[in-house]
């Protein structure tokens, strides 16, 4: 099985069965499969920009580079998490103008 993350590290001491069940989540996550580590790497970091996770994206961006993935490469993550996250804002900002959008229309 795979070790937690640093900043889950503390579940160890402090809760270790919920620890075990999330190192398998993230062993099964995270192993080889279908996917390779670096597109895993990529959407982790997508991932983490998307939520605000600055720690997560140092973290990931560091394992990226690790593995020889290319500035970018990381960049072209990055644009993809704004893309499918600041859309959806683009979008949802139409409610604002009844009927003067498609959305009103539904």
């Amino acid at each position: 099985m795979m070790a937690l993350p640093p900043f889950l590290a503390h579940l160890e001491k402090n809760d270790p069965a919920f620890a075990e069940a999330i190192e398998k989540v993230f062993s099964s996550s995270m192993a080889p499969g279908a996917l390779d580590n670096k597109t895993k790497l990529l959407i982790a970091l997508a991932l983490d920009a998307a939520h605000g996770s600055v720690p997560g994206v140092s973290s990931v961006a560091g394992q990226l580079r690790a593995i020889g993935a290319k500035d970018e490469e990381i960049a072209e993550a990055l644009r993809i998490a704004y893309f499918a996250f600041g859309n959806s804002i683009l979008g949802v900002s139409a409610a604002a103008f009844p009927g003067k959008s498609s959305l009103s229309e539904n």
